[in-house]
């Protein structure tokens, strides 16, 4: 990844944690990390040096508003790599399940999925190189009960990275996802406790993934479905 501009959502959260660190060790010349709560960016901006922190640029962005979007990719230099990681789980019986939550998980999940694919690949295009790399989930291929809109928006995102892998067939742009299962992060600890994370998936794991697939390295790599379960 050296030298790369890279644009990465999510890069506040606990997934990001694992994925930022290993970017900038790797090189990367920019990472531009969209935010929503100033409070997100102080976090983070305590886990890096201040050497690092250099190449990171934070833009206060609405991944769920098109022209939002649009106006953050339009302010980097050139995206060498766009890494989603923005996503919400949520659970509920689907005979009880609100419509309007229903639409919310997909418009979160999904629909800025596409807007930070649609908006990347546009620049790519002009230059005729890119990565782009998505969050799936390991529900996406084996959903489970009381999932129902979860898996069902992270099946569409596996279905828009593969189909964004097709669109790029002769180019030097890939797009790939990665499915994750339960990943050992301080909210998903609190929210299920500790007892069972050991098996889940450490975000540095997920990390390491990620950015190979972001990376020069991986040019050979389009539409992979990649599952990393831990061992769970």
């Amino acid at each position: 990844m050296d030298g790369k501009h890279i644009l990465l959502t999510g890069g506040t959260g606990g997934l990001g944690s694992g994925v930022v660190p290993i970017a900038l060790s790797q090189g990367a010349a920019s990472l531009t990390i969209p935010y929503v709560k100033p409070k997100e960016v102080e976090r983070l901006q305590n886990s890096v040096s201040s050497a690092d922190l250099e190449r990171i640029h934070f833009v206060e962005a609405d991944l769920m508003d098109e022209r939002s979007v649009e106006r953050l990719v339009n302010s980097m230099e050139r995206v060498d790599a766009a890494i989603h990681l923005v996503g919400g789980f949520s659970m509920g019986k689907t005979h009880e399940y609100g419509y309007d939550q229903w639409q919310k998980d997909f418009q979160l999940n999904l629909g800025t999925a596409f807007l930070i694919c649609k908006h990347s690949l546009r620049r790519m295009l002009d230059r005729g190189y890119g990565r782009i790399v998505t969050i799936g989930s390991r529900g996406a291929v084996e959903p489970g009960g009381q999932l129902a809109a979860y898996c069902a928006s992270k099946a569409g995102v596996v279905a828009l990275t593969r189909s964004i892998a097709d669109e790029t067939k002769g180019t030097n742009i890939t797009a790939n996802v990665v499915l994750p299962s339960v990943i050992d992060t301080p909210a998903n600890r609190e929210a299920m406790g500790a007892e069972n994370a050991d098996r889940w998936v450490k975000p540095e794991s997920l990390g390491q993934v990620i950015c190979f697939l972001a990376s020069e390295a991986a040019k050979d790599l389009r539409g992979a479905v990649v599952p990393v379960y831990g061992s769970a």
